[in-house]
Formats: C-alpha cells, structure tokens, sequence
C-alpha cells in the first residue's frame, strides 16, 4: 500500500489520542503526510514513537484554557502553524438521570464540548492568516439511538453537531471547514467489558453486522480533512455500519 501523502505539510492535532479512535487518526494522518501533535491527558508516548520524528506529544486536559495554550505552544515550535484539528477526547460516565450530579454533567460537556470551542478560540486566528484549516468533532451516534444513562453524553455530542453547523458559517469565508463524525460504538478498551450478548445486540442493529474498529472511522475524517472536502462543511457523518436511524 503506497502512501498518497495528501495530507503533506499540514500540522494536526487530534485529542484523545493515547489509544483507540484517537491512536487510529493520529497514525492515519501521519502516514498520509501529516505532522501529528498528539494530545492525551498524559503524553501518548507511544503513538509518538510509532510515527517518529513527524510526532511530538503533549499531556493536556482540552477542557482547560490553558491546556489548549499548552498544545498551541509545543506545536509551533516544533512544526508551526496548526492546520488541522481532531476534538476526539470524550468523557462517558454511565449514570441515569436519578445518579446525575451536576458535576459530572460539568465535566461532560467541559470535556466533550467546552474543548470544541477553545480549540477554535486558539488556532482560528492562524487558521485565518492561512486561508485554509479544518475543524473536526468526534460526536455519536448515539445521539439518534434509544441509549439510557447517557443523557448529559448524548447533550454534548449533540452540542458538537450544533457547534460545527455554526462555527462553519462563521469561517467559510475563510477556506476553513467545520464537521462532525458521529462513529458508532468502536472495538477499543472502553467497550471491552461488554459481553458477548451486548455486542450482538448492537450488531443485529447495524447493517454491517461487526463492530466498527477504529480504522473503519479513519477514512472519512482524512476525506474531511483534506482539500478533496473543500465544499464540504457544516455536516454530520454517520459512521457506524448502518445503525443510526433517521427520524
């Protein structure tokens, strides 16, 4: 398999990407010609050494101002201006809405969707001077399925969505593009205590009868992130084997 590079002399960021979807998009971009600042609550060292001298890592917490000033600063100076920004760190706590505290609502949307807009607050600005950029939202699929215990988690990915559709209209002029990936439920270590019935009650709902690997989310975020989406902006891509249902 040779490399189309089409991604050659672009500068991402993808949170969250110490392991699963995030790993899988940081290792994408990467082979496809990208420099890669690869954001984890801590360093994800080993995603940095898997791709090379094309990679620095940074340990941030995205719902922090400061986190962002952090992974803004370890960018430019060791690759520049940051063209590309992948928002795919998530917190998911399971808690129905008689054991939701306020606090855990707090952190939820901080993480999920408080770091969409400080991502933008931050690399706008270049993103501008540039006349090109590209802005990337991990969502759900979630948010159009019968999921209990997940209100406050389905509320964030659903702000993502909105956040995308608007900041879009905001920068369009600017050659920057905005968009959501709502993947479905993904074979990484957060779904690996489900047991085997759970699984297949998610596969009889798909299509594709599998779970979705994190490779399978991989290729429709290097569409978005490329000049081949130039017109593409403001929208929500399903990505989970036929499961999602419009309604």
């Amino acid at each position: 398999m040779s490399s189309s590079l089409s991604h050659q002399g672009r500068v991402a960021v993808v949170t969250g990407s110490g392991r699963g979807i995030g790993a899988a998009i940081a290792l994408a971009l990467a082979y496809h010609g990208a420099k890669v600042v690869a954001v984890d609550l801590q360093s994800p060292n080993a995603i940095v050494a898997a791709i090379g001298r094309n990679a620095v890592g940074v340990a941030a917490d995205v719902s922090d101002p400061d986190g962002w000033a952090a992974i803004a600063r370890v960018a430019e100076e060791t690759f520049g201006q940051v063209d590309i920004v992948i928002n795919n760190a998530a917190y998911y706590p399971n808690h129905p809405i008689e054991e939701l505290d306020l606090d855990t609502w707090k952190r939820t949307m901080s993480v999920n969707l408080d770091a969409q807009f400080l991502s933008a607050k931050q690399f706008l600005p270049g993103m501008r001077r540039n006349k090109w950029g590209r802005f990337v939202g991990i969502s759900s699929n979630s948010v159009g399925l019968t999921v209990k215990g997940m209100s406050h988690y389905i509320a964030s990915k659903m702000g993502i969505i909105g956040f995308m559709r608007g900041l879009a209209n905001d920068v369009a002029s600017d050659g920057i593009t905005c968009n959501a990936v709502l993947p479905g439920l993904t074979n990484t270590v957060a779904t690996q205590a489900q047991g085997e019935e759970q699984r297949k009650a998610t596969w009889q709902g798909q299509a594709i009868q599998r779970f979705a690997e994190p490779e399978d989310i991989v290729g429709p975020i290097l569409f978005l992130t490329s000049d081949d989406a130039a017109f593409m902006t403001g929208q929500a891509l399903v990505v989970d084997g036929g499961q999602y249902r419009v309604g």
